[in-house]
């Protein structure tokens, strides 16, 4: 079953009179259960990609459905319940919220869903545990290390058990001890809960975890060693 599917997909920035062609037709599909990276250099739009995938944007033109759903007819509020039940985040400055210890940042999604008090400690420690870090539960961010806040991140984005992770340069802001255990962990994650990961990225930590890699070069997919809703140059 296909988690998203993009068609024809462009991504237009005008600034005055100056336009910037993010994306110019992209189509790609992306499946359940897949460990995808977007990769290529800075300006490739492999991030607008992303974006689009988890109704943070909407293209200019094309059509976008992420688990069935058509996109680009929702507005904001609609489109933030989609991604509220399908999609969770894990970004490169991990955002957890600093006041909060690991186990309240990791609850902050089951409070927004309404979850009894039972079902968000359950839920809570068996992510955090997932995650190794149920020794860390009371600890703030500034008592973690990256790759800790990281960890946690990741236990966050999952709480709500979405069909679909989004991570934008999730090892970008660590060395390379915590970058590799941050992808054992999501790698192990993906295998046992069959929650598909897609990564934006150029580094090659992560890239050589993916099953799948799609490479985009001036908002084009150029290769795709996948080959499901490959668009190539010409």
């Amino acid at each position: 079953m296909e988690v998203a599917k993009l068609t024809n997909v462009t991504r237009v920035f005008k600034i005055g009179e100056v336009e910037t062609r993010a994306l110019n037709g992209v189509s790609l599909a992306i499946e359940d259960r897949e460990f995808t990276s977007l990769v290529g250099p800075s300006g490739s739009g492999k991030t607008t990609l992303l974006q689009l995938i988890g109704c943070l944007d909407q293209p200019t033109s094309g059509s976008v459905i992420i688990n069935g759903q058509e996109t680009t007819s929702l507005n904001r509020n609609q489109r933030a319940d989609l991604r509220k039940g399908v999609i969770g985040f894990v970004f490169q400055f991990f955002a957890l919220i600093p006041t909060l210890t690991a186990y309240e940042n990791v609850e902050m999604p089951l409070l927004l869903n309404d979850k009894s008090a039972a079902e968000r400690r359950n839920r809570v420690m068996e992510l955090l545990d997932a995650v190794e870090l149920t020794n860390r539960a009371h600890h703030r961010p500034d008592q973690l290390s990256g790759g800790q806040q990281q960890r946690v991140a990741v236990a966050r984005a999952l709480a709500t058990n979405p069909k679909m992770i989004l991570a934008d340069e999730p090892t970008a802001n660590l060395d390379t001890e915590n970058g590799e255990q941050v992808m054992e962990i999501m790698k192990k994650l993906n295998k046992d809960t069959g929650t598909t990961f897609v990564f934006a990225t150029h580094d090659p930590r992560v890239i050589k975890y993916a099953n799948r890699i799609v490479t985009l070069q001036d908002g084009l997919i150029v290769d795709d060693n996948g080959n499901t809703g490959k668009k190539k140059k010409g």
